[in-house]
């Protein structure tokens, strides 16, 4: 499924537990990333921080179990592992109560999360991160090094941003991933008039300097910019369970298809598909199997 599977992934932020009216799973945009990523068979670690408490044990084993590399996670004594309250529409479309400040807030810089980014291909990071000082600042530090592809997951959770942050974020990274709500906001707040979501790329490719973005559009797919020229997917119909960590499973695919030499437009193919079968399933990291992937390609149509 991919050409080389030798490159090293580091992935930066939350671990935490989902919490629906009726189950607890795990997640976070950054271990969810990660977990997909390492189902491809590419070796990764987790940068992030648990409480020292029952969940950040359970969190711990788990992504142990999943052969991700935890030496990146540190337990911090007085803030507890993260927990977010999900509440599902009739959709399945989800909103966020995340708790703060917990564990994955106070993610402080050590000679072990040096290390692991310095022998990384690829950071992994997203905006949330950024909501605490301690972690923004030991975020921003790992972003200096210059061996990484830096990889931003733009994930809006009102209050928890500002635009000068985002800004300085995009402008270290070398990859960036929108959902299309949060490419007209941010693209607003920086000065486009226009409401084009091709438009508004080019956009942002200007004004960060960076020439590879990818943005989603729910049920109608994506669009990617790579390497100056715009590629599309208009999406498959399925029937929709949970929207939780759809978005988090199409960027691992993309990226992962991108930086093992697979064509631009088999990417976003292939990580629409993915998206799309994690949204038809409970939870944000559903088990996909090589034949539950060609099975889909070859049963849905694109829209």
């Amino acid at each position: 499924m991919f050409e080389n599977t030798n490159i090293k992934f580091a992935s930066y932020g939350e671990i935490l537990f989902d919490v629906f009216n009726d189950r607890k799973k795990i997640g976070g945009a950054p271990l969810n990333l990660a977990l997909r990523i390492k189902s491809f068979g590419f070796p990764v670690s987790m940068i992030s921080a648990i409480g020292n408490d029952d969940n950040g044990v359970s969190l711990t084993n788990y992504v142990n179990n999943e052969n991700i590399d935890t030496k990146g996670i540190s337990i911090t004594e007085n803030y507890a592992t993260g927990i977010v309250n999900v509440t599902l529409d009739s959709k399945g479309s989800a909103t966020y109560s995340i708790q703060h400040p917990v564990a994955w807030d106070k993610i402080e810089i050590t000679p072990t999360i040096r290390k692991i980014v310095e022998t990384s291909d690829v950071l992994l990071f997203g905006s949330l991160a950024c909501r605490d000082l301690v972690s923004k600042n030991t975020l921003f530090e790992l972003l200096e090094y210059n061996n990484t592809f830096k990889v931003f997951d733009v994930n809006l959770r009102p209050p928890h941003y500002n635009i000068e942050t985002l800004k300085n974020l995009m402008d270290k990274s070398d990859f960036i991933k929108f959902n299309d709500e949060e490419l007209l906001e941010i693209s607003e707040e920086l000065g486009s008039s226009s409401k084009s979501i091709e438009e508004n790329i080019h956009f942002i490719a200007q004004v960060t300097k960076t020439n590879a973005i990818c943005v989603t559009k729910g049920k109608h797919g994506a669009v990617l910019l790579w390497k100056g020229k715009l590629y599309h997917n208009a999406g498959f119909l399925i029937n929709v369970v949970d929207t939780v960590g759809a978005g988090d499973s199409f960027l691992a695919s993309l990226i992962s298809k991108l930086l093992s030499n697979g064509s631009p437009q088999e990417a976003i193919d292939f990580a629409c598909a993915i998206g799309s079968i994690v949204a038809q399933n409970k939870g944000a990291n559903p088990k996909i199997l090589t034949e539950d992937i060609m099975k889909f390609l070859n049963n849905h149509c694109k829209i």
